[in-house]
């Protein structure tokens, strides 16, 4: 059985101190939170006071983002061993915003998989069409091609820490979200590419969230699916209370 995941990114909001606020927040209301896990991931500045608030918590803290060195001359950048060091326990690797912002793609992302693993992090891997790719039924052969370039060569010992996120680019901000049954056959033409790709076994354990627009009252009808292991989660990440609204949406149907 795949145990829900649900995952909060911060994206570029808040200083430290707004970080830290919110995650003693998220402590406090989620301290009787039901039997699924919970992840944040705050700007890396807001890091080490995020893991300080969180401390004796089973929230995870993790990164946006990872440069695929462990170290060297690359200014600007942070390893998947310094977030190691600062507490982090997961990384996001493709969000859809690194791909469209910083032209991230293709190889380089395998690359910053590999350094996710190597540091010992958990790497939600990101994937997901335009809207110009899915009104031209391209869905599915983007997002299978986004997670060949990404996964490539991994075994399925390396694919167990790996989480798949599906976001659909159209529903990033926008307050359009994939119906339920629209994301539940993206996410069983994900598990059987894997299952395809690896094996069965693999598929089955594989943890694969959406990302688009969800919200407390929402949640409950697109997670119910079958196929859809949890959320990664924007905006509504940004507020205790409507996290918290949809940790306990999610568990309803668990």
């Amino acid at each position: 059985m795949r145990r829900l995941l649900l995952a909060g990114n911060w994206k570029m909001n808040g200083l430290p101190a707004d970080g830290a606020a919110l995650a003693r927040g998220l402590a406090q209301r989620l301290i009787d939170a039901p039997a699924v896990d919970i992840a944040v991931f705050p700007p890396f500045l807001s890091i080490p006071g995020v893991v300080a608030a969180l401390k004796g918590t089973s929230i995870v803290v993790g990164g946006q983002d990872l440069h695929p060195a462990a170290s060297g001359a690359h200014t600007g950048n942070t390893s998947g061993e310094m977030l190691k060091a600062a507490g982090c326990g997961s990384v996001l690797v493709g969000h859809s915003e690194r791909r469209s912002d910083e032209g991230e793609a293709g190889e380089f992302l395998a690359q910053k998989t590999r350094a996710g693993l190597r540091a010992g992090l958990q790497v939600i891997f990101c994937c997901g069409e335009t809207l110009e790719e899915r009104d031209a039924n391209r869905t599915l052969s983007v997002v299978r091609g986004q997670l060949a370039d990404g996964l490539s060569g991994l075994t399925p010992t390396e694919l167990e820490r790996i989480v798949i996120a599906y976001e659909p680019v159209w529903a990033i901000g926008t307050g359009k979200v994939a119906s339920p049954q629209q994301a539940q056959d993206v996410h069983a033409a994900i598990r059987s590419w894997v299952g395809q790709t690896w094996d069965a076994g693999t598929a089955r354990a594989m943890r694969i969230l959406y990302g688009g627009s969800v919200k407390p009252g929402n949640a409950a009808g697109i997670l119910s699916q079958p196929d859809i292991d949890g959320a990664l989660v924007g905006g509504a990440s940004l507020d205790a209370a409507s996290f918290d609204g949809i940790v306990r949406a999610q568990a309803q149907e668990a």
